[in-house]
């Protein structure tokens, strides 16, 4: 079994031949000792220095770009999934992006009723080529917002799958996969846009957030 070509080439949302990007995964891969190394400093890297953000417009490609979210400095998980594809791409390791849909059981109450419920739709994940397997890392949340939330941060040391843990530090659910939507060599943006437009319409209006909204400091242990 040998990837696809198209996990190490730039794509519509994974453009890993983008300058910004290139400097970036160099930057985060500096000293690593071996590709399972070098992946995982790119996994930390882009976990903790873009910031985990869901306020977005759910309706426009940008929000879904890995070369878009690194400018920004935020967004939330399937941008921030492509950009560590996009930069693992960049240093010469296949990567692709992977979904689920999850139930969140520690979200805002303004992000549950925009999104008309508890359960996700279309959760990123990266998929990473390493020592001849397809490994997961989750690099969705960052360290800070992870402890305001009373959330465990997800390590990964290149080796072991890492998706959201099933309880936080206080030992209530967390998270859970309800349904796998695949692996992907891009963003499928016409196929997530489409479920939104049909469970969550609301995600899909160009302000759902309403002025002001700030996610982070909205983020509660018992929200």
């Amino acid at each position: 079994m040998t990837p696809d070509p198209a996990s190490l080439a730039p794509s519509r949302f994974i453009q890993s031949d983008d300058p910004a990007i290139i400097a970036f995964a160099r930057e985060a891969a500096g000293g690593g000792t071996d590709t399972r190394d070098t992946a995982v400093r790119i996994y930390y890297a882009v976990r903790d220095r873009v910031l985990y953000d869901p306020y977005v417009r759910f309706n426009v490609p940008e929000s879904y770009s890995a070369k878009d979210v690194l400018a920004l400095g935020s967004g939330f998980c399937i941008p921030k999934a492509a950009l560590l594809a996009a930069c693992l791409r960049a240093v010469g390791i296949p990567a692709r992006v992977g979904f689920a849909d999850v139930r969140n059981h520690l979200a805002t109450p303004k992000l549950l009723e925009v999104n008309g419920g508890d359960v996700l739709c279309w959760h990123a994940f990266a998929e990473v080529w390493l020592a001849g397997r397809w490994v997961k890392a989750t690099p969705a949340f960052n360290l800070s917002l992870c402890q305001k939330f009373g959330v465990h941060p997800l390590e990964w040391d290149g080796s072991e799958d890492s998706v959201f843990h099933e309880f936080d530090t206080s030992n209530r659910r967390h998270m859970e996969y309800v349904r796998q939507r695949g692996s992907f060599n891009d963003v499928p943006f016409e196929e997530i846009t489409a479920t939104y437009a049909q469970v969550s319409p609301r995600l899909m209006v160009d302000d759902p957030w309403g002025r002001g909204a700030d996610f982070a400091a909205e983020a509660k242990p018992d929200a």
